[in-house]
């Protein structure tokens, strides 16, 4: 298996991905979802992680030779940006969702100084709107935003056409369609699924998706 399908069974074997098109999951917006995604259990299962934090090293090392500085996406991303600063030696922080309402008021944590070449590691790229609004939050302290590093990627249009507009390159260890194949290899959903699961990714707000049998 490639990377792709190395961490897309990783993510599979520990629930951190689970497809279930015959009893969809209930995003908060409302919208029904043949999957379920928590890498937060990545940090629990520690040949996983190993796997997944050496693969963003990699990542790194190959698209953003130059970094200097590692940011964490809040809350998800923190974790791993931290192992992965430690495993390459380098300084990280983090950016909030907004900023705090006491002490000096940061949305960033950690130092970081003007001109810096930074990388944003985030557990999971949808829509892309958060990690949007970090890179922007690190474009205003200065911050010379080489890219994006991420553990998975849904490879929705939303997201891919929002990355562009804002000038931003992700780079993902595995994606939807390494999970649906795996998935259908392993036997944990039908083939004829994948099918149903890609044109729920094309449009998720469209559910005739769930009619497809």
């Amino acid at each position: 298996m490639n990377r792709e399908q190395t961490i897309a069974h990783d993510l599979l074997s520990i629930g951190a991905v689970f497809l279930r098109p015959d009893e969809p999951f209930t995003w908060a917006s409302g919208i029904r979802s043949p999957i379920y995604c928590d890498n937060r259990l990545t940090l629990t299962a520690p040949a996983v992680r190993t796997n997944v934090e050496e693969g963003l090293v990699d990542l790194i090392c190959k698209y953003f030779p130059n970094v200097e500085v590692l940011m964490g996406t809040s809350t998800a991303g923190i974790a791993h940006a931290a192992i992965v600063g430690h495993l390459m030696g380098l300084p990280m922080g983090y950016v909030r969702s907004g900023n705090k309402d006491h002490g000096r008021q940061n949305r960033i944590e950690g130092r970081l100084e003007p001109g810096q070449r930074v990388v944003v590691v985030e557990d999971l790229i949808s829509t892309a709107g958060s990690c949007i609004e970090v890179v922007e939050a690190l474009r205003d302290a200065g911050a010379d935003v080489l890219g994006v590093v991420s553990i998975f990627t849904y490879g929705m249009q939303k997201g891919l056409d929002r990355l562009a507009t804002a000038g931003v390159v992700n780079h993902s260890l595995s994606n939807f369609d390494a999970v649906c194949q795996i998935a259908a290899d392993e036997g944990k959903i039908q083939p004829d699924d994948i099918e149903r699961l890609k044109k729920f990714r094309a449009n998720p707000a469209d559910e005739s998706w769930m009619h497809l049998k």
